[in-house]
């Protein structure tokens, strides 16, 4: 019987409810009840509510051990009650100094080593000994399932001097906002990390992992098929076209009638309904105002509350007319929303400088980030996931000291991206899908290593790679991690039913330590 696996990207929709739940709910704040904690210490907080949500506890009753080291052994202990893994009690431990199944640790280490958040490099764990600054901020990363990612993130800048090893993993948790440097250029790896750090640390990361659901936003070049738009602040209609011939003009424009039931179904669900254009870099030949101004107009005679700009991959020349022209939108539609996608500002390390993201948000009311797909077909399979995770970590983290991150909105793809023979055939709709995954002949699996769904059919001859629930849900917790409040789904007329949608075994909580 063929594996059931989650369903394709609609299931973003359950997955954004499902990110606020997949730790414990926070409890009230009270009083820490440590004679050592002073109430002005600037762990105090962390401390009261790590304690609250029985994250930590005191070495005593009525003493917490502040300036105390934390040891490696209350390290995964604390990880283990963080993420509600399944403890895990084999008959014989994965290190030699953790043979001993009644100390108060040894289930913890097998737990934390089962879900890879410490690794097997050599044969002793020591549990006792006091954990690093460095060694705890590669456990947080590891405990995330993103030491992949950090593994890549070898050769990005960080601006700490004195860290030699394990770089991607220190530069990942900085750049999620998990740790802090010692000073403006050192982080002090090999510094013993106290059991106050180690409280802020991870109230950090509870706190990132209990943001708000995001606010959804989508496009919809049609009603028909249209998904449910209930919970959507904002929806993108219709598939005019930005043309250059002498002036800047716009084709395409849909017709009355569809237009008029397109609407109904976007206000009637509450959301705002944006006029979507679309284009190439040569409108920029136009004069920016005129071009606005069309644009406003249009917008004005579409009954729409905005607009919802696409200009793809524009060159760097084009850069400081874009701009312009989304500086000149913003006079001319006043109050009236403006969306903005933007090209994600690196590729596989690479610069892309097509966008002056700073000066864009400025004008817009969000940009939109587009994370190009990966495509490698060197191999027996297609490899093409669609916003590959990485790619959105290196995204965000770049974006993050230009933009204002409500300001930011990830689009997450809903259709599939196809190839048969190697060659790539186009988007597949997500009933395509369904019809495909439904079939005794399909074989479907996820990728960890580029977190996205892919399936193959006809003896392995098509192959299609998706975004399914699990996918989404990365990309989701990935965005809130660095603080962006809204996704963008890119096809709302390819949304599947997820109501028999069933989760992993094991449920949200499970999936947090995927």
């Amino acid at each position: 019987m063929k594996k059931r696996l989650q369903r394709i990207c609609s299931c973003v929709l359950l997955c954004a409810a499902l990110l606020a739940a997949a730790l414990p709910a926070p409890a009230a704040a009270s009083s820490t009840g440590f004679s050592d904690v002073p109430e002005s210490h600037w762990a105090a907080d962390a401390i009261r509510r790590a304690v609250d949500l029985g994250l930590f506890h005191g070495q005593t009753k009525t003493r917490f051990g502040l300036g105390q080291p934390m040891t490696r052994a209350a390290a995964v202990v604390t990880l283990c009650r963080l993420f509600g893994w399944e403890t895990v009690t084999p008959e014989k431990g994965s290190y030699q100094d953790n043979q001993d199944p009644d100390t108060w640790y040894y289930s913890a280490v097998e737990t934390a080593y089962a879900h890879g958040a410490i690794t097997h490099q050599t044969d002793t764990f020591r549990p006792e000994d006091p954990i690093t600054r460095e060694e705890l901020a590669v456990m947080l990363v590891r405990a995330m399932g993103y030491g992949t990612i950090a593994g890549l993130a070898q050769d990005l800048p960080m601006p700490f001097r004195d860290v030699t090893t394990n770089v991607g993993y220190v530069a990942m948790a900085y750049e999620l906002g998990l740790v802090n440097g010692t000073s403006s250029t050192t982080f002090s790896p090999e510094r013993t990390a106290t059991r106050e750090q180690a409280a802020v640390m991870l109230m950090r990361l509870y706190d990132s992992y209990h943001a708000a659901s995001p606010d959804k936003v989508g496009i919809a070049p049609t009603a028909e098929g249209l998904a449910d738009l209930t919970g959507y602040d904002a929806v993108a209609v219709g598939s005019a076209r930005l043309i250059y011939a002498g002036e800047a003009r716009l084709t395409g424009t849909m017709e009355e009638e569809p237009v008029a039931a397109l609407l109904e179904a976007v206000t009637s669900a509450g959301a705002a309904p944006l006029l979507r254009v679309s284009g190439t870099s040569t409108v920029l030949k136009g004069e920016p105002a005129q071009t606005a101004e069309m644009l406003a107009a249009a917008v004005k005679d579409s009954g729409c509350q905005g607009l919802f700009l696409d200009l793809a991959e524009l060159p760097s020349a084009q850069r400081e007319a874009f701009t312009d022209l989304v500086e000149d939108l913003r006079d001319q539609l006043g109050d009236q929303l403006l969306y903005v996608v933007v090209e994600a500002p690196v590729w596989q390390g690479t610069a892309y400088t097509g966008y002056d993201y700073a000066a864009l948000a400025e004008s817009a009311d969000r940009l939109v980030v587009r994370v190009a797909a990966y495509e490698n077909t060197e191999g027996a399979i297609p490899v093409a996931p669609l916003e590959p995770l990485e790619e959105v970590y290196y995204a965000l983290a770049e974006l993050q000291d230009q933009v204002e991150s409500g300001k930011l909105c990830l689009l997450l793809t809903t259709t599939g991206s196809g190839w048969s023979n190697g060659r790539h055939t186009g988007a597949l709709s997500a009933e395509e899908i369904e019809d495909l995954l439904d079939s005794p002949r399909t074989r479907d699996y996820y990728s960890d290593r580029y977190a996205c769904a892919y399936l193959t059919a006809d003896d392995g001859r098509t192959v299609v790679w998706y975004l399914n629930g699990e996918a989404a849900l990365e990309r989701i917790r990935m965005a809130a991690l660095f603080g962006v409040d809204q996704i963008c789904l890119s096809d709302l007329t390819s949304v599947a039913d997820y109501e028999n949608y069933r989760l992993l075994e094991g449920g949200a909580a499970a999936n947090t330590a995927a």
